[in-house]
């Protein structure tokens, strides 16, 4: 890709910045001001990434001219020696840059809401749901986050209808925000006795956590219903009046919450749920009219999108929206998805960017 209208366009930026924090007063309004440099920090970081990006390159291309030289054995060794170290390096570069090029997103820095119910399969596809959510659990332990269950609906043979939980932390929705969509499971089931494979699914819904200053909920817009809590959970559980239904009657998105044992705290946690889900609303709306604009988009969050499919006979998993296979399922089972999103996110920044060409 040719970053020059880019880095061309990051140096103008960042000249305006030096003159504007050089210039009497800029500290006036500190609000203005921490802004501002805090884009000076983020522009300044780009640059530094592409000219060590430059770098690293034109090391690689020197050691590989020295290697096809092949004047003097040992230098030619020690030059194949150093260009792994060398693309190592570069790469990490590349990868701050692409980062650094583009502003965040917004809810790149919220808590995030995951959804994910069963699909098409019966027992089978309830079970690939209950695989998903401890695949996400160790995804969450190797970023160091924080989870809590807001909902669940246990199946009988020990998966999940659904599962709804919360993910805190340090950029919590930039980890999440491309599993939105339809996951899909080829498998023989602990059930099939004749071993046949069969495909299953469940659908993942990815909600950046909403406050109470982004959606306006009017009282009167909510139907409330208090019932008794059923399902797996313990005596206390079963025994007691917690589970909290809430209905927003404008846009018929009904919350059930029953995980915990105190109505007020289901009450909380639904109308966390119910905020995130009209937030999610909004902003599909927005991205919609947006969406027809661009050239290219790595997924459109919707549930209903098919975007991976998990083929345990082969050990592969394909993302559909970049067609990019790994074969290491067994890893990404067990919350190995660094690789995998890493891809996602560098395809989205590369077309965004392309759009900005």
């Amino acid at each position: 890709m040719d970053f020059a209208p880019h880095i061309e366009r990051l140096h103008k930026r960042f000249s305006e910045l030096e003159e504007k924090i050089a210039s009497p007063g800029f500290y006036d309004h500190p609000d203005e001001a921490q802004k501002l440099l805090k884009e000076h920090s983020q522009t300044k970081g780009a640059l530094e990434a592409h000219q060590a990006y430059l770098t690293h390159s034109e090391s690689i291309a020197a050691n590989q001219e020295m290697i096809e030289a092949n004047e003097d054995p040992d230098l030619t060794e020690m030059a194949k020696e150093e260009i792994p170290e060398l693309e190592k390096a570069r790469d990490s570069a590349h990868d701050r840059l692409m980062a650094a090029l583009l502003p965040p997103d917004p809810n790149d820095s919220r808590n995030t809401i995951v959804e994910i119910r069963a699909g098409t399969g019966g027992d089978e596809a309830g079970l690939f749901a209950a695989d998903l959510y401890r695949m996400y659990q160790r995804y969450v332990e190797r970023n160091r986050w924080n989870t809590e269950i807001l909902d669940s609906s246990p199946s009988d043979a020990g998966g999940y209808k659904e599962i709804v939980f919360t993910v805190t932390g340090a950029d919590v929705y930039r980890g999440f925000r491309f599993e939105s969509g339809v996951h899909r499971v080829q498998r023989v089931p602990a059930t099939e006795s004749q071993g046949r494979i069969h495909t299953s699914a469940a659908s993942v819904a990815v909600l950046p956590e909403a406050k109470e200053v982004d959606i306006e909920i009017k009282q009167d817009e909510l139907q409330i219903d208090i019932t008794r809590s059923g399902g797996p959970g313990g005596q206390g559980v079963n025994t007691t009046d917690s589970c909290v239904q809430i209905t927003h009657k404008p846009s018929g998105i009904i919350v059930r919450c029953q995980d915990g044992r105190s109505q007020i705290k289901n009450k909380e946690k639904a109308m966390n749920i119910l905020r995130s889900r009209l937030l999610e609303q909004k902003q599909a709306e927005e991205q919609a009219k947006y969406a027809g604009q661009r050239k290219q988009q790595i997924g459109s969050g919707d549930r209903s999108e098919k975007i991976r499919t998990y083929n345990f006979p082969q050990s592969r998993v394909t993302d559909h929206r970049i067609h990019y296979t790994s074969h290491n399922l067994d890893g990404i089972m067990d919350g190995d998805l660094e690789e995998m999103i890493s891809k996602l996110q560098t395809e989205d920044v590369l077309s965004r960017l392309g759009e900005l060409e």
